[in-house]
């Protein structure tokens, strides 16, 4: 493979190819975005497999969603949780993630990026598919790049069920003649369907495993991961049984090394240091680089591979008191105060050995005169720690310190696996309490009765503040009773609205209620 460094530098791959994969125009809003309308010819380039590496990792490069640029997942979800508020400068700090936080988002402050940037990744990975088959390529290496390019547009699709439900399903390229205005959307249960298939046609054609010797290779899609994501999908649609099946295959024996080689780490804490990438943990994750030394003029335009939520949950004007003799408080990056831990997060947590690198208590420090901060919006003097960037994070490398930490996103990872694949289970059962006492044994606490409750608990102290927790609740059916406080509505909060522009002069129908 002549391009090595796979995610890394994956839009400067791309640009010295000399093509602009997939630009669109995003002007008019709509299904318009999805439209191949770049400034290359399509059906000249994808002759090679150089060519169409380069299409594969503009593929991949919207996984950077969930933890890149303003608008990622990981703060918005967080911020609409029962463990986090918004946070920020004030309470008109982005209004998208304000609105989400408190339930009065509507189809004008909904960020539109939720719904384009997903539908650009598949306009990428439908490009690919579609130019491929006629490339000079060998068959073999044809078939990974298939296999990878369907993972990838099913799990963006997935990300669209999970935030819109009513969405359309494109599957092809769009092209200029087509009349993307008028494209319906689709039942949530086709759309399930054809996500499923796909990802279950492709993994005979992805590698087992990928070796953490092999650096190039870092990143991509496995037999490992893509059972993983259609463990998830199972999951969220209700095929329970099918979801165990293939969460087992993951999992392997709770506990011990799986088929594909995944394994707890030994030390949870261990999980945040920002330079142990690709954990035996690791079954999904996202690359974050200082290289691309990144710059103001094209934050959140995907040209930035720098984890925007080191950045975003940091704290306001943090010092340390360089006075007080024997300080021990940690240096920190002064951030934008985003995410701030709830008191009914750090109350739940307490007594348990995940705390202290889940929530960093800057009340205490204040209280003990070690340091000072500038109390943001919704302040509460705790903050995530998982993400909290340290000075010794910040960038040697040309560019914007803020935009360039190298923090990666576990998107996927395998303590969330066992909880799903226990979840799957009904809660019930010899292997549904194994996989939960593995992941109560990895920080030394007892063996508890399984039960669903007991799942649940489970997953949001080993999980909180990755972007789980809001989803979690939808899912189980407990987000009104949670989250009424803050106004979510029941028959309609479970989903967002669709942007505003995406509606005007298109056959899409905007969400119940909004």
């Amino acid at each position: 493979m002549k391009n090595k460094r796979f995610i890394y530098k994956s839009v400067s791959v791309l640009m010295l190819a000399g093509i602009g994969f997939g630009t669109t125009s995003c002007n008019n809003g709509n299904l318009e975005d999805v439209q191949n309308t770049g400034t290359f010819d399509s059906n000249n380039y994808f002759q090679n497999e150089e060519q169409s590496f380069s299409g594969l990792v503009a593929t991949y490069d919207m996984l950077r969603k969930y933890s890149g640029g303003f608008e990622n997942m990981v703060t918005f979800f967080n911020a609409a949780s029962d463990d986090f508020y918004s946070g920020g400068g004030n309470s008109s700090d982005g209004a998208g993630i304000q609105g989400f936080s408190n339930y009065t988002i509507n189809p004008i402050i909904m960020p539109a990026s939720y719904w384009k940037d997903y539908y650009q990744g598949i306009a990428k990975a439908n490009l690919l598919l579609d130019r491929i088959p006629n490339a000079n390529m060998n068959d073999q290496v044809r078939r990974r790049f298939i296999a990878e390019a369907k993972v990838l547009r099913s799990l963006y699709y997935f990300e669209l069920l999970r935030m819109f439900k009513n969405i359309p399903m494109v599957l092809k390229p769009i092209l200029a003649t087509d009349d993307y205005y008028n494209i319906p959307q689709a039942k949530p249960e086709d759309v399930y369907n054809q996500i499923e298939a796909d990802i279950l046609s492709s993994i005979n054609d992805l590698p087992a495993t990928i070796s953490s010797a092999n650096k190039a290779e870092l990143g991509r899609i496995t037999q490992g991961s893509a059972r993983a994501i259609l463990g998830k999908i199972y999951l969220y649609n209700n095929k329970k049984d099918l979801a165990a099946a293939q969460f087992e295959m993951v999992n392997g024996t709770p506990g011990q090394t799986s088929q594909y080689g995944y394994r707890l780490v030994n030390n949870f804490a261990d999980l945040w240091v920002v330079d142990n990438k690709f954990t035996t943990e690791s079954i999904l994750e996202v690359m974050h680089t200082n290289a691309s030394n990144a710059d103001w003029g094209f934050w959140g335009s995907g040209k930035d591979e720098g984890n925007s939520v080191n950045q975003m949950v940091g704290i306001i004007s943090y010092g340390v008191n360089s006075q007080l003799p024997n300080n021990d408080a940690p240096s920190i990056h002064k951030g934008w105060g985003f995410n701030p831990a709830t008191e009914d997060l750090f109350n739940f947590m307490q007594g348990d050995p995940r705390l202290g690198a889940t929530i960093f208590n800057a009340k205490a420090l204040v209280q003990q005169n070690k340091v000072t901060y500038s109390p943001g919006f919704r302040d509460t003097g705790y903050f995530l720690n998982k993400y909290l960037p340290r000075t010794s994070d910040e960038t040697t490398l040309p560019g914007v310190v803020e935009l360039n930490f190298r923090q990666d996103y576990i998107a996927i990872r395998l303590a969330d696996t066992y909880l799903m694949e226990a979840e799957a289970l009904g809660g019930t059962g010899s292997r549904a309490q194994l996989l939960l006492d593995a992941v109560r044994a990895r920080v030394g606490l007892a063996s508890v009765p399984v039960s669903m409750q007991a799942i649940k608990d489970e997953r949001r102290r080993e999980l909180a503040g990755e972007g789980h927790r809001w989803f979690d609740l939808v899912r189980w059916g407990d987000a009104p009773s949670k989250l009424g406080s803050r106004g979510f509505t029941a028959g309609k909060s479970e989903i967002l609205p669709i942007p505003f522009n995406e509606l005007t002069n298109t056959a899409l129908k905007q969400n119940p209620g909004y």
